[in-house]
């Protein structure tokens, strides 16, 4: 009788055996949404040697690409990708008027020629230009910066010591997702700011219009820190649907910071997106 007992509980443990390897396999490569790292995303960045993540999302989240899913959660200084949320802050604040207003150059080298000249916000924001963010920074202040980012639910919220480098090298931290899911309040207008803010920084972040799509978005280069961070964020509207993006890397070598653009490019015409 015990050592019918015992073959008994063999057969059903076998079974339970099995299925732990089936389940277990799947639990390492779904994330809790059920999405898995995409092998055509992964490909993109191994072709060319660099190390990040990209997460490709459709307005309403059920379908999702993304390659590197623990990365994309991680946190990394959002340099000139946070030109997008500083421009409405700027605008909110009062401390620019309008995409047409001048600040003046100073006549000093700024290490870009396209940065040695007066601006606005239709030549900075494409341009990333660094000194004129800055002026505007000054012109904010920090305690105001704290509260705007607190309210746009923007990365981990924080700025630190100096109120000109947060975002380029300071504490201001956002992942991948997060930026995500700050483009689509920008897109579904739930961020505290006015329409007609909302729309300028549309306009600034327009990249290319085909009859086919509208490509809306931002680079960003992180090039105080170590490794250096390279990001592109945006969106596609196309066929009646709008898709988002966020795709950040390392910048290790000369050259690698082509590959933000080209990554980026290459996934959504994978896609079929655009």
């Amino acid at each position: 009788m015990k050592d019918l007992r015992h073959r008994v509980n063999r057969l059903v443990f076998i079974p339970h055996l099995l299925m732990m390897f089936i389940i277990l396999p799947l639990s390492l490569c779904l994330t809790p949404h059920g999405f898995a790292d995409d092998p055509g995303l992964a490909k993109l960045f191994q072709e060319r040697g660099v190390e990040g993540s990209m997460v490709i999302s459709s307005l309403d989240g059920k379908i999702e690409y993304a390659y590197n899913l623990v990365r994309s959660r991680e946190r990394f200084v959002p340099a000139s990708t946070f030109k997008i949320l500083n421009t409405l802050i700027a605008l909110q604040e009062g401390a620019i008027k309008n995409e047409s207003e001048v600040i003046r150059w100073d006549g000093q080298d700024k290490g870009l020629a396209a940065w040695n000249q007066d601006q606005t916000l239709a030549t900075a924001f494409p341009s990333s230009c660094i000194w004129f963010y800055q002026e505007l920074a000054k012109r904010i202040g920090n305690d105001k910066y704290l509260d705007h980012l607190k309210k746009a639910g923007y990365g981990n919220g924080r700025t630190g010591p100096e109120v000109t480098t947060f975002w380029l090298a300071g504490n201001l931290k956002i992942s991948p997702r997060e930026q995500i899911d700050f483009l689509k309040k920008l897109v579904n207008g739930t961020l505290p700011y006015a329409g007609s803010q909302i729309q300028l920084v549309k306009k600034l972040m327009m990249v290319e219009e085909k009859p086919q799509y509208l490509l809306r978005a931002k680079t960003g280069w992180a090039s105080q820190v170590i490794p250096q961070q390279g990001w592109y964020v945006g969106y596609v509207e196309t066929k009646g649907q709008v898709w988002f993006f966020a795709t950040e890397m390392e910048i290790k070598n000369k050259g690698d910071e082509a590959f933000r653009k080209e990554i980026t490019l290459g996934a959504l015409k994978a896609k079929g997106i655009i």
